[in-house]
């Protein structure tokens, strides 16, 4: 059976939301390569129960008012993506760490680059939070949605008032 889909708006954009019957499977950029999260046949279903819940939790989350997702997610890699992926839902609501870091949690402390990789290519974004892994000086480095997109979640995570999103900035006119 093709996975489910529902686009929503956001402030970094619009997101496409990709579910099967059991789990989350994607949150997409609204720019996003094909190849970053490669997806089979989906079907446009607004009203499936999961893609529901899952726009009113990142509505809460955009809002300031959700601090952890509570969602089943089902991740599609290899088993080292699947590591990383799962070591991103251990940092911290308003944290952040570096891919040396996480290359350590996973037991593969040389492996930052394919950490970097891994982290690239996170079908769950936002919800499974690589937006949270910064270079080792705090520098902010390549995201999927956008280095902007990425300034964004982390301001709104850390409290401050951040910036008209990516894809507001246009509207402030």
């Amino acid at each position: 059976m093709p996975a489910c889909f529902k686009t929503i708006a956001s402030p970094v954009g619009a997101l496409t939301l990709v579910a099967d019957d059991e789990a989350l499977t994607a949150i997409l950029w609204e720019d996003d390569d094909p190849a970053r999260v490669p997806h089979g046949a989906r079907i446009e279903a607004p009203d499936h129960p999961l893609l529901v819940e899952t726009a009113r939790q990142l509505d809460a989350y955009f809002a300031g008012r959700l601090t952890a997702f509570d969602l089943p997610l089902a991740f599609n890699g290899t088993v080292f993506q699947q590591q990383v992926w799962q070591a991103l839902l251990t940092i911290p609501f308003g944290e952040t760490r570096s891919y040396a870091e996480i290359a350590r949690q996973i037991g593969r402390p040389d492996a930052c680059r394919a950490v970097g990789a891994a982290n690239g290519r996170n079908p769950i974004s936002i919800v499974a939070p690589c937006h949270r892994v910064v270079g080792s000086t705090g520098a902010l480095t390549g995201f999927a949605g956008g280095i902007a997109a990425k300034r964004y979640l982390l301001a709104l995570e850390r409290g401050g008032e951040p910036a008209p999103g990516p894809r507001q900035a246009c509207l402030a006119f």
